[in-house]
């Protein structure tokens, strides 16, 4: 055996199931707390965009943008990347 092998072989780590699973849901949940950090952040743009285009004397919503929107989530994650955007839209702009 090599010195590389063995150092391969002492150094390998064995976890658990239970412990690979706890590591991942930690893993997830952080990721969650970005995604939601990241959706607030989106809903304030949003509103930015939408106040300034009401108050210059535009329509609140912009279909053709949302349509691009739709697209790129669509391309990007499928079918359900549309359903994703839509829920995305809502939550930034409220029903239409």
């Amino acid at each position: 055996m090599t010195q590389m092998t063995q150092m391969t072989q002492t150094t390998q780590v064995t976890t658990t199931p239970e412990a690979t699973i706890a590591d991942a849901r930690e893993r997830i949940d952080a990721l969650d707390d970005r995604i939601i950090g990241l959706i607030q952040e989106r809903m304030a743009v949003s509103a930015v965009v939408q106040q300034t285009r009401i108050a210059s004397g535009g329509r609140r919503v912009h279909l053709s943008r949302e349509m691009e929107i739709l697209a790129r989530y669509r391309d990007a994650l499928g079918k359900p990347g549309t359903g994703l955007a839509m829920t995305l839209l809502e939550l930034c702009r409220g029903r239409v």
